[in-house]
């Protein structure tokens, strides 16, 4: 069973930027600029699809949409994997 479920509210567990194609050097995302930032640590979205790539058909990956803005405007979705999510909002750490 999936750690998320579609409609589910998740946190960026970490800084989420648009990987360059390892192939080309092309942006993983057109339009965005390779190695953007696409969601802050923290960001709050919601899953709205759950699926797998061809090529690893044991990772699950969960396809986002973050809020882009302090309204609460959601960005276009993008693939995430379990690792990269979080069902609870960061808190800061302590030093």
């Amino acid at each position: 069973m999936s750690k998320f479920q579609m409609g589910d509210m998740v946190f960026a567990a970490q800084d989420l930027y648009n990987e360059a194609l390892e192939e080309s050097g092309e942006s993983g995302i057109p339009g965005v600029a390779p190695d953007a930032l696409l969601a802050a640590a923290g960001a709050r979205g919601v899953v709205v699809n759950v699926g797998h790539a061809q090529e690893m058909p044991e990772e699950e990956i969960y396809l986002v949409r973050f809020e882009m803005d302090a309204e609460g405007t959601l960005a276009e979705p993008i693939g995430c994997l379990t690792d990269e999510l979080s069902a609870d909002e960061l808190s800061e750490v302590v030093v």
